[in-house]
């Protein structure tokens, strides 16, 4: 159940980065990269915010500072596999930015959801 919470949270977060990806693409004449790597980095806030109210719980590992820290740790190696993914989209396959832009996203929705369910948000070990 609680992968189908994040689908639900990553789909918003999803959003927030196409329309993020789509204005600095369309009004702003950003290349696609730069594009890609800024709506990447506002959907990381909101998919922290709306995870730790609908999927996860907050503080259970970390405190809340260094959890968003490692949030963001997480996300950066997503991110290199989110800007990997949408240049070898335009560039290799030659797919249209947003279709390359869906590819990645999708990509790295499952790398984010099993390092944060078993790392970022996993409860702490005992015992040692």
């Amino acid at each position: 159940m609680q992968i189908v919470r994040y689908f639900f949270v990553g789909g918003v977060a999803a959003a927030v980065d196409l329309a993020v990806f789509a204005l600095a693409i369309q009004l702003l004449g950003w290349h696609y990269l730069v594009a890609g790597a800024c709506g990447f980095l506002l959907a990381t806030g909101v998919n922290y915010v709306l995870s730790i109210r609908h999927v996860f719980t907050a503080g259970a590992r970390f405190s809340r500072a260094r959890e968003l820290l490692a949030v963001y740790a997480v996300s950066a190696i997503g991110l290199a596999w989110h800007q990997l993914a949408l240049w070898a989209g335009v560039e290799a396959l030659a797919l249209n930015v947003y279709v390359a832009k869906i590819g990645a996203i999708a990509l790295v929705f499952f790398w984010n959801f099993f390092l944060r369910k078993y790392f970022v948000f996993a409860p702490a070990s005992r015992g040692r």
